[in-house]
């Protein structure tokens, strides 16, 4: 469908590829995106459940913990289900308004993530280097506070794009070749000057992910400095495994993205459907895994986790 107006034609319906190049593999390359989907909705479910039932995990570490298995299942709900659509019944058409919308749910809850796991970083730092501080800095209106603070900034970093998407005229092509819509893929196909787009997908980009890098790198720089200090190699010990799930996470969130965007940067001779591959591990990988790596590397959450699938085993 395409509408006209002073500059063409512009296109309002648009069509998601998949995988391109690997269309008739699309059923079998479903099994992991579909598995991988089961397992984060049910392990974030799972873990979200946990805390608030659980008076013993109240603690600010694992209530940001909640709000980031909540970001989890939003990402793999607002990706996975379309592109399995595109899998089992190529179904990929879609309109610009459902693309703009899925592309805006997407970004703002990456940024949101980003925000939380610095939160987390920031808690890490305070009850290593504070830990007599740690109850009366991290209250429950802190920690509410915190939470509508990385809500704004997620969602109203994310807002403009929506107007400077919706500003433009989309006649060169209408096919996406990719399982999702995405802010820069589908402004290339506007006949229109995009400048704007890109200095301001450029700001998002340093004003918040990169940022959140930065400020997270100096919080574990300043931790480890903290804990080399500590005379105590049981307490030595105790403070390293209190982080190494946060930095599990944290490679685990950051390094695929951060991977992404050198291919893309210098990976012209690279498939485009590794390109896409590569992209939907972004989305995929973090919310199915985080919820396992603190379910394994949490003493309290794994004993909680027992206690509900193995109550006879307690």
């Amino acid at each position: 469908m395409v509408i006209s107006n002073h500059t063409g034609v512009s296109h309002t319906v648009f069509r998601l590829l998949g995988i391109p190049g690997l269309e008739d593999q699309h059923m079998w390359i479903s099994i992991p995106f579909f598995m991988s989907y089961v397992i984060s909705l049910l392990g974030n479910s799972l873990l979200i459940f946990i805390i608030f039932t659980s008076r013993s995990l109240r603690e600010p570490m694992y209530l940001f913990l909640c709000m980031l298995a909540g970001a989890d299942v939003a990402l793999s709900t607002s990706t996975v289900p379309q592109a399995l659509a595109i899998f089992w019944s190529h179904a990929g058409e879609i309109s610009l308004d459902r693309c703009i919308a899925q592309l805006f749910f997407i970004h703002s809850t990456f940024i949101c993530e980003s925000g939380i796991l610095l939160v987390m970083a920031f808690d890490r730092y305070i009850a290593i280097c504070y830990p007599l501080r740690y109850t009366t800095i991290f209250t429950n209106a802190l920690i509410g506070k915190i939470g509508v603070t990385i809500f704004l900034r997620s969602y109203g970093t994310i807002f403009p794009i929506i107007f400077l998407l919706k500003r433009l005229t989309f006649c060169r092509n209408n096919i996406l070749p990719h399982t999702v819509c995405e802010d820069m893929g589908l402004a290339k196909f506007s006949c229109d000057d995009i400048q704007i787009n890109i200095w301001y997908g450029f700001f998002v980009l340093m004003s918040t992910v990169t940022l959140d890098v930065m400020l997270i790198f100096i919080s574990y720089v300043l931790i480890l400095r903290a804990v080399f200090r500590i005379p105590s190699q049981d307490a030595h010990h105790k403070a390293v495994s209190t982080c190494g799930s946060h930095v599990c996470v944290i490679i685990l969130f950051y390094g695929p993205g951060i991977l992404t965007t050198l291919t893309q940067r210098f990976g012209h001779h690279i498939a485009p459907h590794f390109h896409v591959l590569l992209a939907n591990v972004c989305i995929l990988a973090p919310p199915m895994l985080n919820p396992i790596i603190y379910g394994v590397k949490t003493k309290q959450i794994r004993n909680q986790v027992t206690q509900i699938l193995l109550p006879k085993a307690i």
